[in-house]
């Protein structure tokens, strides 16, 4: 198994070995088939003979129609704009301190008789004394600062009944022998698409971007896959 996991690794390397990484193919993409197979409408539309005589249609395609993306296959333009800053800081301290004794005094004579058989200084009046202290404190602190600016363009790869969209997304840009991969998904409701066919990242449910890359610089980057799976494994 360990044997078969090396290979896999290795093989992902071996893409880029001496030269620039390759481009994942268009036509195996999820977007690609969902402009290959659009699906059949939820609904058929019922055009008058008064419409489809009229210079003025309301057609996506006629001069005043609507040109957002509503259906599968369609394209639409995915704005990305975070700059989020996050600060958290906490402190605790806990101090505990205890003491017990316990002396006899006096039991039937006992402690008097003992007395004079022990040692010179040594009396049984205090028999018993126990101190204990314990203190704790701790102090941790959180600061992220995150500011990303992208655009992507994204298919409408479903149509789920209620009307809700489901897009992805994906770009790939190489320069020399480092690529660039940026991947969107998420669902987004038709009437948050702009006029401009567009919609901002804050407007796309359980949204994944990821923007990361793969090459020669970012193989570097990375830990040997001995030390990875050291780190994993040793516990200390």
């Amino acid at each position: 198994m360990m044997f078969g996991f090396v290979l896999v690794a290795a093989c992902g390397r071996m893409d880029h070995l001496g030269k620039a990484p390759s481009f994942t193919s268009a036509a195996e993409t999820t977007e690609h088939n969902a402009m290959m197979s659009p699906g059949l409408p939820l609904r058929a539309d019922a055009k008058g003979p008064t419409e489809r005589a009229s210079l003025w249609s309301g057609a996506r395609q006629s001069l005043l129609g609507d040109r957002r993306a509503v259906q599968q296959g369609d394209i639409l333009t995915v704005v990305i704009e975070i700059d989020e800053e996050a600060e958290i800081s906490n402190a605790t301290d806990r101090s505990r301190s205890g003491s017990e004794s316990l002396g006899i005094p006096g039991l039937f004579g006992l402690p008097q008789r003992i007395d004079e058989r022990l040692p010179e200084g040594a009396s049984t009046s205090e028999a018993v004394s126990i101190n204990s202290s314990s203190s704790s404190s701790g102090d941790g602190s959180v600061k992220r600062n995150e500011k990303l600016t992208l655009r992507i363009a994204a298919t409408i790869v479903d149509v789920l009944p209620n009307g809700v969209l489901s897009i992805a997304g994906s770009q790939e840009l190489r320069v020399n022998f480092e690529m660039r991969e940026l991947l969107v998904t998420g669902y987004v409701r038709p009437e948050d698409i702009s006029r401009q066919n567009e919609i901002t990242y804050d407007k796309i449910a359980t949204a994944r971007v990821s923007y990361g890359g793969r090459g020669q610089i970012s193989d570097v980057q990375q830990p040997r896959l001995g030390q990875q799976v050291l780190d994993g494994v040793l516990p200390f």
